[in-house]
């Protein structure tokens, strides 16, 4: 049961990040899509960060917005 959890959670993180990479996403938008609650994409975020992802969020319209600071500075070139 305990592997199970984990193994939900790997999977989420994972699919968190994919999202990421591929384009610009609102909290409410990363919450639908992996069909979880915004508080606990907030946590997978933060859980991310903590492993070494550089995810940046800006304020925008319809609220936070996240994106890997390596693909923001890719764009910027």
């Amino acid at each position: 049961m305990h592997y199970e959890k984990s193994l939900q959670i790997e999977q989420r993180l994972s699919e968190l990040l994919e999202l990421i990479q591929s384009g610009h996403y609102s909290t409410p938008e990363l919450a639908e899509r992996v069909g979880v609650s915004v508080p606990t994409v907030s946590r997978s975020i933060q859980a991310l960060r903590e492993r070494g992802h550089e995810i940046i969020a800006e304020k925008a319209e319809g609220g936070w917005h996240y994106e890997l600071a390596a693909r923001k500075r890719t764009a910027a070139k």
